[in-house]
């Protein structure tokens, strides 16, 4: 049952790295990790927020290593949504013993293991509260799941991206090899872009830019962190205008 309390956003999007999936192993999926993430789902879906989701699929496949290694890149990029695809399966998985109601929509056509990508159908899968995963990327290749994430979020309507990661924000240098990283409150699009902050890639800030859609960074590590900040409280970083 949804709890009363009031909440900053009502339809976000949860955008994580296939690497999150990993916990403590060098590939793949380990699913205590998948079952705990899948826990920090649920306690924002149980405050009545509507949540559509992107996974990389970095743990089982990256289409720019694949590429680096002599692949070719469209070939690279097709294994790597694959991938993404697997990732999106686990996950529903572990909401879905939790009894969250989840669709997973895949923007390569594969009817026997997910949804096609119909934005009416998925609009109402969130209006009744089922989490929606989005998976394949955008369908094409050159584009990262960071661009997909934004993309998606802008298509559902989506009042801000949260961005999980290992830190609990976006920080000017690597605070795990600096001390003296400095964590931003608040970041722009432009700073980000202009200093090269590794948020997400180029072309899914300036897509957020352009729509005006807040990307909220935070830890996916800390528990409690997702459900914290729509509460008001918890440390993050805010890209914005």
């Amino acid at each position: 049952m949804a709890d009363t309390e009031k909440t900053a956003y009502k339809r976000v999007m949860l955008k994580i790295s296939g690497e999150a999936l990993m916990g403590n192993t060098a590939f793949g999926l380990h699913p205590p990790t998948v079952q705990r993430i899948a826990k920090e789902v649920q306690t924002v879906h149980n405050m009545g927020v509507e949540i559509c989701m992107v996974i990389g699929g970095g743990n089982i496949f990256r289409g720019l290593q694949g590429s680096a290694q002599g692949m070719e890149r469209t070939t690279a990029d097709y294994m790597g949504m694959l991938a993404t695809v697997m990732n999106a399966l686990a996950m529903q998985s572990a909401l879905e013993e939790l009894n969250i109601h989840t669709r997973v929509i895949s923007a390569i056509t594969m009817n026997e293991v997910a949804e096609p990508y119909i934005r009416r159908r998925a609009v109402r899968h969130l209006e009744k509260k089922r989490v929606c995963i989005f998976a394949a990327g955008t369908g094409n290749p050159y584009f990262t799941t960071d661009t997909a994430a934004t993309l998606r979020a802008n298509e559902m309507n989506c009042e801000a991206i949260f961005k999980g990661t290992k830190v609990d924000g976006v920080y000017d240098k690597d605070p795990a090899k600096h001390a003296d990283a400095k964590r931003y409150e608040r970041v722009s699009y432009d700073e980000v872009l202009l200093k090269h902050l590794g948020v997400m890639d180029a072309s899914a800030i300036a897509l957020a830019r352009d729509n005006h859609l807040p990307i909220i960074v935070f830890s996916l590590d800390e528990p409690g962190g997702f459900r914290g900040i729509l509460n008001g409280t918890g440390t993050y970083t805010v890209v914005h205008d």
